[in-house]
């Protein structure tokens, strides 16, 4: 399985370091996210792994050709003229993914020790179009699942917004966390163009086709969004 790492964002809520660096590049303990996130799926025998970039995107790739992808076949996806948010961004780079059954698609800026396995057998058995980790914890939004665990809508709880694609007697609400199990059949699928969120990918397509989720709650989980997390993450993962 091939996975894809998101790293081109502008990480604004880690400034000052993302004024002179990507985020994907902060430290934790004498290693980068990107370093980290890269041995952590090849942990699990995810070694061929396609990185998009934009945001300072030639000190990542020359992080990579200076580490030898830290031992993992790296496809870099230039979005050096635009940042295309996660959809536009998995939807350049289609050409090196659209061959694989499934893949996972992975923020760079998190930390884990989610069992991949466990999420990649949850993810097959299920047959879902896609299948996104998610955890029972304070978020400010949450995607709604029915009681069959597939994606029925999204709320805000900060601004009161809601989108609701499916009826449902019961909605639960999960906390996304950046990682999503993908079948390649979404290619065709996906309406949108240029820059978009996959959010809006789910919401537009659960309305006919099953987008399901894998609870994770109790492992390891942390968004390095912010300075403070850059100690926090230190404590957590050695």
């Amino acid at each position: 399985m091939k996975a894809m790492l998101l790293a081109a964002g502008l990480g604004t809520r880690l400034k000052p370091w993302t004024d002179k660096h990507p985020k994907a590049l902060a430290v934790v303990n004498g290693k980068s996210l990107l370093q980290r996130n890269i041995e952590y799926l090849a942990s699990y025998g995810i070694r061929d792994i396609v990185i998009n970039v934009h945001h300072f995107s030639g000190q990542i790739i020359e992080a990579i050709e200076k580490n030898n992808g830290w031992g993992a076949n790296i496809s870099i996806s230039d979005e050096s003229d635009e940042v295309l948010e996660t959809g536009g961004g998995l939807r350049k780079a289609q050409p090196l993914l659209e061959k694989e059954a499934n893949f996972l698609l992975m923020n760079a800026d998190i930390l884990t020790n989610l069992d991949l396995h466990a999420f990649i057998q949850h993810h097959t058995q299920q047959n879902n179009l896609a299948t996104l980790a998610v955890s029972d914890r304070i978020s400010s939004r949450y995607f709604l699942f029915d009681e069959n665990e597939k994606l029925c809508g999204w709320k805000n709880i900060n601004t009161g917004e809601a989108k609701i694609t499916r009826i449902t007697k019961t909605a639960t609400a999960k906390a996304f966390s950046g990682m999503h199990l993908i079948s390649s059949r979404i290619f065709p699928l996906m309406q949108r163009t240029g820059k978009f969120s996959m959010v809006d990918v789910y919401l537009d397509l659960s309305k006919q086709i099953n987008i399901g989720c894998y609870d994770h709650t109790g492992a390891a989980f942390l968004d390095v969004g912010k300075p403070e997390s850059i100690e926090q993450a230190a404590k957590l993962f050695r």
